[in-house]
């Protein structure tokens, strides 16, 4: 792979850098120029097959010169492929090669009027895209030099019959033209270079935007090509399929999505559907085409039915709580007459015992609904979660310790296991203390008298965090387990059935699960499990 990342200045003078990989690809192009120049101008003078010009004033000059050009360029080309020494020593000495050679071989065959000079604007050229800056500009005035010390050496020692010193100006003139023109050529190519590699990083980073998204998407996904053969699975799809690792074959990955995305491709009219895959899992499936012609790609989405339904449900849930709320505040303005009623007729000195026992059942009862309706408001007030990334083993020593306050305990009433050493969960602390004291309060309620039985625990499960709240009194009968979680539902005389049910809810809300666990030997089990708070999962 080619690093993009070195680059070289030529010279100490140039106003940008090249890319190493086109800088000598650049210098490996001027030296098969020259060296077919100098075959060319050899060739056709000792094989005799070129034109009478060549080495016409000076054989030998012209014989000596292009063999040591031809020997020098060879030298130069081993240099080059060994690439030492550096870049920039290598151009130089080429351009000036360049220079002196081809002011003797013009000298040898006739001087200036021959045109052979005007192979120096390709060297000058050259050294505006090789050397750049002011060596550029350097390079053209030494070419300069070299034709009117030519013009100049051939006037005083009579070498030709008449001189041409308004060419070589002309000449001179345009080897600064062309080198000008060179260095904008050059500065444009850079700038055009900078922007392509900003682009080049901008399209990286998007890429690496994209992917991240992709793959961290609660929907599956899943594209193939215009073969059927999968080019992309996200996370999501592949622990829908439990999956480790992305399959080419889809009929490999479920034969019932294979089956039903051929009826689909095969113009099956239908942009959606419903699908059991063999894991038991029923899926919502959507098919897409993209692209045309032969660069077509096909992309499906899966979505767990299950959590489709249960956003539905949620979003049920969460009317019914307006309108539970909404009864509850103007259920809460009676009940608090009734309440008052019932403390002034206790007041009464003339009260019996039957009513004494009746103005107590009445209290009990206002109490037990104000505690509901304080349930209820709470769940209809609630406010959205804020996560943030908390490390759990601390938190829970912590939590602990408040606990023990709040219930004026003299000892600690549970027990911390600890299997890891540290747990950083994405989680709203708050939410956490709502549910914790909700389950440490149930089992320290229906556990037995000792709290040697009272164990709190966390453990790393499939990726996540997991907190269990344990305890040995005589569990939850096997009929009423699946109720436990839904509201208003207990089995004790002063409880409200709300307590498990916001528990449930606020771990949801935080994309958590708690669930229950029969302990064998009696006892209860609640298990929160939290997500890691460094592999997030973006919902859609």
């Amino acid at each position: 792979m080619v690093d993009l990342a070195e680059t070289y200045s030529p010279c100490p003078f140039a106003t940008y850098k090249i890319p190493a990989h086109q800088a000598w690809q650049l210098l490996r192009i001027f030296f098969i120029y020259r060296f077919s120049v100098a075959c060319l101008f050899s060739g056709l003078f000792f094989f005799k097959i070129g034109p009478s010009i060549l080495g016409y004033n000076n054989p030998v000059l012209y014989s000596e010169t292009t063999s040591t050009y031809l020997l020098i360029a060879v030298v130069q080309g081993i240099c080059l492929f060994l690439k030492k020494p550096s870049y920039s020593v290598q151009a130089q000495l080429q351009i000036f090669t360049d220079f002196i050679g081809l002011i003797l071989i013009m000298h040898g065959c006739g001087g200036i009027e021959t045109g052979i000079g005007t192979l120096l604007a390709v060297s000058v050229a050259s050294a505006g895209l090789l050397v750049g800056g002011r060596c550029a500009l350097g390079f053209a005035a030494l070419a300069t030099v070299l034709i009117l010390a030519e013009q100049v050496y051939s006037d005083l020692t009579n070498t030709f019959e008449r001189t041409a010193y308004t060419y070589a100006g002309m000449l001179g003139a345009s080897f600064f033209t062309i080198s000008l023109l060179a260095l904008v050529l050059a500065d444009r190519a850079e700038e055009n270079a900078a922007i392509a590699a900003q682009q080049s990083v901008d399209i990286a980073n998007l890429q690496q935007l994209n992917e991240y998204v992709i793959q961290h998407l609660q929907l599956g996904i899943v594209v193939l090509d215009r073969e059927n053969h999968v080019i992309m699975m996200n996370g999501a799809a592949l622990r829908l399929f439990n999956l480790s690792s992305k399959e080419r074959d889809l009929h490999t990955i479920s034969p019932e999505l294979n089956r039903d995305y051929y009826d689909w491709f095969l113009g099956k009219p239908r942009d959606s559907t419903k699908l059991k895959i063999d894991n038991g899992s029923d899926i919502n499936v959507r098919y897409i085409r993209l692209g045309e012609n032969n660069n077509t790609f096909h992309m499906i989405f899966l979505e767990d039915r299950a959590l489709s339904n249960q956003r539905v449900q949620q979003s049920k849930l969460a009317s019914l709580g307006r309108l539970a709320a909404s009864i509850a505040h103007e259920i809460r303005n009676p009940l608090g007459a009734i309440s008052h009623a019932s403390q002034l007729l206790a007041e009464s000195p003339t009260r019996s015992e039957e009513d004494i026992r009746l103005t107590e059942i009445i209290r009990n009862h206002t109490g037990r609904v104000n505690k509901i309706i304080e349930n209820v408001l709470q769940i209809s007030r609630r406010k959205p979660s804020q996560t943030e990334s908390l490390e759990l083993v601390s938190w829970l020593e912590r939590f602990l310790l408040e606990f023990t306050s709040e219930n004026q305990l003299s000892t600690l009433p549970f027990k911390l296991k600890n299997k890891i050493d540290q747990a950083h969960a994405s989680v709203d602390s708050g939410h956490l203390k709502q549910i914790l004291d909700n389950l440490c309060n149930n089992a320290m309620k229906h556990g037995k008298g000792s709290q040697e039985g009272n164990v709190i625990e966390i453990f790393r499960k499939n990726g996540c965090f997991c907190i269990t709240v344990e305890d040995r009194g005589p569990g939850i009968s096997m009929e009423n387990i699946e109720s436990i979680f839904e509201p208003f539902f207990t089995t004790s005389n002063s409880g409200t059935g709300l307590g498990l049910y916001i528990s449930r809810e606020l771990a949801e809300l935080n994309r958590a699960s708690l669930e229950y666990q029969p302990l064998s030997g009696g006892g209860s089990c609640f298990q929160l499990c939290l997500p890691n708070a460094e592999a997030r999962v973006i919902a859609v």
